[in-house]
């Protein structure tokens, strides 16, 4: 790609952007996408409210994630890791795993990568495969319609 043709950079703020509600709880920030010109990695930040959880599931590339804020569990490999905020994963491909919020009062949050622009998760539970990011543009609303459900 020629310098003409380079994406411009970015200072993303995640309080300006739109929200995904995952269900059960979760919600999705995106940041770092294909969209913005990213041809190497995706990243976003996951809030969990108290005693949310995602599905067991794996994806086709490596994945890290930080907690930003809260305690979790970390399953992996039928393991369960406490963590707290700052501690990091990294998590190689098609390896099933999920977080958990193990508060029954504080969000969750956590930032996470994925090495490859064209990510995927597959669920352990059903065997279906989406795109991470057709999967977090489906029902996006602004964050002022969930104002009162953010702490």
């Amino acid at each position: 790609m020629s310098a003409g043709n380079a994406p411009s950079a970015a200072v993303l703020r995640p309080d300006e952007l739109p929200v995904t509600e995952r269900g059960g709880g979760a919600r999705t920030v995106r940041l770092v996408t294909g969209e913005l010109g990213s041809q190497k990695l995706l990243n976003g930040i996951t809030s969990f409210g108290p005693k949310a959880a995602i599905a067991l599931h794996c994806h086709n590339c490596e994945e890290s994630v930080i907690v930003l804020e809260g305690e979790a569990v970390f399953e992996i490999g039928g393991v369960e890791y406490a963590l707290k905020a700052r501690d990091t994963t990294w998590i190689p491909p098609n390896i099933p795993h999920r977080f958990r919020n193990v508060s029954d009062t504080e969000k969750l949050e956590i930032f996470w990568t994925y090495a490859d622009v064209d990510a995927t998760r597959t669920l352990m539970e059903t065997g279906k495969t989406h795109s991470i990011a057709s999967e977090h543009a489906r029902d996006s609303h602004a964050k002022d319609s969930h104002a009162g459900d953010r702490k």
